[in-house]
Order: C-alpha cells, then sequence, then structure tokens
C-alpha cells in the first residue's frame, strides 16, 4: 500500500481488466482515474483509432453520451452506503407503481397476455439493467409494447427522441406497462437508469 491508501495489487488488477479490452479488439483505447483523498490514478492505455494511431493519453478527447447513468449509479451507491438503500430490497418501497408486476409472455403479444413477475425489482436490478424493461433494439412499431411506449412518452430515444413528462407521471405511466422480462433475467439498456433516478431522489429522503 502506497501513504495515499491505494493499493498496487488493485490498481493492478483494473489495468490488467482495461488493458484486455484493448488487447481483444474491444476499444482501442481507455483512459481510467480514480481519485482518492485528493490523490489521483491515471491509466492510459491503447490508441486512439483502431488499428494504430496516436496513443490515447490523459487528456484525449472522447465523444461520449449517457453520462448521467454513471453519475445516478455513484449517487445510488452512496445511498447504499449510507443504509438508506439496500441493494436486493424491492424498489416498489419507494416507487409503489411498481409493486406487483405483471410480465409479457412473448415480447411480440398482445399487452394483456402476461404472467405474474417471479419476484419483486431490486435496486441490484436497476443498477445492473436488468428490471426486466428497457429500450428494444427494433425498428420503431415491431412490438406492440414498443408503441405502448411511445404512446406515453418514455423516453425510448432515436431515432425520435422524446420530451417525457415530470418524474412522478412518467414512473406512473411506466408502471401502467407489464414488464418485458422476468426481474433479473435479461440486461436491457436505459429505462432502468431512469428509475433508479426517480428510486434514489427525493423519494428516499
Amino acid at each position: 500500500m502506497r501513504s495515499g491508501g491505494w493499493s498496487r495489487a488493485r490498481l493492478g488488477r483494473m489495468h490488467d481488466i482495461m488493458a484486455g479490452y484493448v488487447e481483444r479488439g474491444d476499444v482501442p483505447g481507455i483512459v481510467t482515474l480514480v481519485s482518492r483523498r485528493g490523490e489521483v490514478q491515471v491509466d492510459a492505455i491503447g490508441t486512439k483509432a483502431v488499428g494504430g494511431g496516436d496513443p490515447i493519453r490523459r487528456d484525449t478527447i472522447f465523444r461520449i453520451a449517457s453520462l448521467t447513468k454513471p453519475i445516478t449509479a455513484a449517487a445510488t451507491m452512496i445511498l447504499v452506503e449510507e443504509c438508506r438503500l439496500r441493494l436486493d430490497e424491492p424498489v416498489h418501497r419507494l416507487l409503489p407503481e411498481l409493486a406487483h408486476r405483471k410480465v409479457l409472455k412473448r415480447l411480440d403479444g398482445p399487452l394483456d397476455d402476461t404472467v405474474p413477475a417471479n419476484r419483486p425489482i431490486t435496486v441490484r436490478d436497476l443498477l445492473t439493467f436488468r428490471m426486466g424493461y428497457g429500450i428494444v433494439m427494433a425498428p420503431p412499431g415491431t412490438y406492440p409494447i414498443q408503441a405502448a411506449m411511445s404512446e406515453r412518452l418514455l423516453g425510448q430515444g432515436p431515432p425520435k427522441p422524446q420530451t417525457p413528462p415530470a418524474p412522478d407521471e412518467w414512473i406512473r405511466r411506466l408502471g401502467t406497462l407489464p414488464l418485458m422480462h422476468q426481474p433479473g433475467e435479461k440486461w436491457m439498456y436505459h429505462t432502468a437508469s431512469d428509475v433508479l433516478e426517480n428510486a434514489s431522489s427525493g423519494r428516499s429522503a
């Protein structure tokens, strides 16, 4: 350990994991930064472009999006650390609109062709995007659930981003729809982070 409390073994493990993404060709380059008690550790690995080019540097500019997702996750983990939330507690304690969920029997089925959820949605499900609900990676209108999501302005993103309603109304509308998959069963992008923001906002006070 260094005087700042850093574990060389853990920093090395993080480097190896990140370097693995570069070595496998998943990404051309990665910059990681960890800050603790005023001391910063930065690790730049790889290059700016696929196949080579200039090396990645600490100040390399990246085009990225969805930055509210890691911020929301970090805020949630602070609440977990403070024991105001627990990872495996049902979220309907804070969001009663998500109690007693129904789940579609099949993604392309009608909205009333459902079964009861096997278990409640948990905070962990939201953090890992496995709440059973999210963006459907298919052309708009492919499935009935997509049309219902669009009608309710639930913010399904490109190609036509929507302006969603206020948070309380947004979660109320979401609660009128069945889940697409059982909680914990399948990773689905996006929506869980919006739900997490509701759960870790003023409702948790």
